[in-house]
């Protein structure tokens, strides 16, 4: 894999995603970090939505949401799912497949604890993916939460972390006149070691 350098060099995908995500944070102006993650429903039909990749750990990337709203639910049947990290300014994506769980407790109550006041009695206010009468009435349920939670909320329960363990990476770089370079990292299994492959454009 002689001609794997440049920002595509490295033995470790995890290490590279996070050096691509730094770049990313400084030329991007708004959300450098936001995926568009894929899940399927009880039907096979994908549902797709843009969320927010918190960390990049040795074997995991890391993102949280309410664990009782449609992509929980989806994840939780079928135990996979897949994101597109699109760096539009530096021309590059990540695409990743995997399985999904969730994270141990500690990481979700740090990570809530790190956020503003505001998204925590949100988290709280929102029954996420549900029918909702008004705008009003969502602002409403933030005042009741605010007052009977206080200034230092706990985590709800039904909210947190979850892990993907990917089996598939994809590095993408735009390239001139539509002939990109691709690099995918796979493997059967997360304990596997990776088989990588330079793909057509």
């Amino acid at each position: 894999m002689s001609d794997r350098d440049g920002i595509f060099a490295g033995d470790d995908p995890f290490a590279i995603s996070r050096s691509w995500l730094d770049e990313a944070a400084k030329v991007e102006p708004n959300d450098p970090n936001a995926i568009a993650l894929a899940t399927v429903d009880k039907n096979g039909l994908p549902n797709v939505r843009m969320v927010l990749l918190k960390n990049i750990t040795d074997d995991h990337f890391i993102f949280y949401t309410n664990y009782e709203g449609a992509k929980a639910q989806e994840i939780a049947a079928s135990g996979k799912a897949a994101f597109v990290l699109h760096s539009k300014t530096l021309g590059r994506q990540i695409r990743v497949r995997g399985t999904v769980e969730k994270v141990d407790a500690a990481t979700s109550d740090a990570y809530y604890a790190s956020r503003s006041l505001q998204s925590r009695l949100g988290a709280w206010a929102s029954k996420q993916s549900t029918p909702l009468s008004s705008r009003g009435a969502l602002m409403a349920e933030v005042a009741r939460v605010t007052a009977m939670k206080g200034p230092n909320p706990d985590r709800p329960p039904y909210w947190g972390g979850y892990k993907i363990a990917p089996v598939e990476i994809e590095f993408w770089a735009d390239g001139a006149f539509r002939l990109h370079d691709r690099f995918k990292w796979s493997r059967d299994a997360c304990n596997d070691s990776w088989t990588i492959q330079r793909l057509q454009p």
